[in-house]
């Protein structure tokens, strides 16, 4: 057995690896939200949050 065989077999694994299409992939909030429960200090939060994705988004971009 040379070294190649070895380096065969490893090799051959990443391609059977799963690929999740983009419109599966998640954002990682997963909280229930009530507008008509929401305060002033949720609506604060929802739009700082909010202005803090279009900052990343642009610099993400911009790279």
């Amino acid at each position: 057995m040379g070294r190649d065989d070895r380096r065969k077999a490893r090799d051959k694994n990443k391609q059977k690896l799963p690929q999740v299409p983009q419109n599966m992939k998640s954002d990682g909030r997963d909280v229930e939200f009530s507008q008509e429960v929401a305060d002033q200090d949720d609506l604060e939060a929802m739009r700082r949050a909010d202005d803090a994705d279009k900052r990343a988004k642009k610099r993400k971009s911009n790279l």
